[in-house]
């Protein structure tokens, strides 16, 4: 590659003035052969309009925080081709590819183009208002909240698949998720978890007043139409990504699919989404019965025949 490399580190104020981290970052990055740009503080954008992106020459973004900071990173490489590389010094992290001990070797990587790149589906959300002959478009990465406006009510609600009614409820509201959004919001309401490579969307009710309000998956094809009931006691509410938000009076239509656009994420280390679920989540891969049955056999004075070879 001729000419100066250039990368943007996404951060947030309150890490710059903790500690170290970041200024270290910058100073690898820089003797990496990089010029450096720092985000701090991405204010989030309206509902509906395009915040801005980072320069065309960009080639990387690198993300230090947990996994909000890489949905704040995101809306500056919507419709980019620039990858993101997320560096975790959040909680969880689940679209981090390294931890923060790890940072010297990402940036290595980084510098001798050693990633593969890693595309997750993102869904396209259209709001109808009432009276209106055009929508107000956005997306998410994770996922699209519709939820009342007004706390003490319920906001009700008819939910279509490919325009054919298959509910309507009274209820906090829905989520729509993508694949990647799968082990945040909507697996805390009660979602299945859906691997990346999926292409598909969820739906999931928020304590719905109704008898059939499982969460649905649907196909990449599909579209999710949401109806704001016109006799709701509520208005409504959307959400996007936690970030993007506005009011949604009655009779508004919501219709969520697949978007033509991508996120590109670096992934330096190829271990599979498996191995990252268990570790993120901490899984017991052990069983209660198996563990029970391996206390049991301990308190009876069992011993392996393993173990008393070990013993000897």
């Amino acid at each position: 590659m001729f000419g100066t490399r250039h990368a943007v580190v996404v951060t947030h104020s309150r890490l710059r003035e903790s500690g170290t981290v970041v200024e270290e970052a910058v100073e690898q990055l820089t003797q990496a052969g990089f010029e450096v740009s720092i985000i701090d503080n991405i204010e989030a954008p309206d509902f509906g309009k395009q915040s801005p992106v980072v320069p065309e020459r960009t080639e990387i973004v690198v993300v230090l925080g947990g996994d909000g900071t890489i949905l704040r990173a995101a809306e500056l490489v919507h419709c980019t081709s620039v990858p993101i590389l997320g560096v975790n010094l959040g909680h969880v992290g689940f679209l981090a590819e390294f931890e923060s001990f790890q940072m010297s070797e990402a940036i290595r990587r980084v510098a001798e183009h050693d990633y593969s790149i890693d595309e997750r589906m993102i869904a396209h959300v259209d709001v109808w208002l009432p009276g209106t002959n055009e929508p107000i478009g956005d997306w998410a990465l994770n996922d699209i909240t519709l939820e009342r406006a007004d706390r003490g009510k319920m906001v009700e609600l008819s939910i279509r698949v490919d325009d054919v009614e298959m509910s309507s409820f009274g209820c906090d509201g829905v989520i729509v998720s993508t694949p990647t959004g799968s082990t945040a919001y909507a697996f805390s309401a009660g979602g299945p978890i859906m691997w990346p490579n999926v292409k598909a969307l969820q739906l999931v009710p928020l304590a719905a007043h109704a008898l059939f309000a499982r969460p649905l998956i649907i196909g990449s094809g599909s579209t999710f139409a949401i109806d704001i009931l016109e006799d709701s006691t509520s208005d409504g509410w959307i959400c996007c990504d936690g970030r993007r938000q506005r009011a949604l009076p009655r009779g508004t239509r919501v219709e969520v699919r697949e978007s033509k656009s991508t996120l590109r994420l670096a992934r330096l280390s190829g271990v599979p989404f498996t191995n990252r679920l268990v570790t993120k989540f901490d899984l017991p891969v052990v069983g209660w019965r198996e563990q029970a049955r391996k206390t049991g056999e301990v308190h009876r004075g069992h011993v392996s025949p393993e173990d008393k070879e070990a013993n000897e």
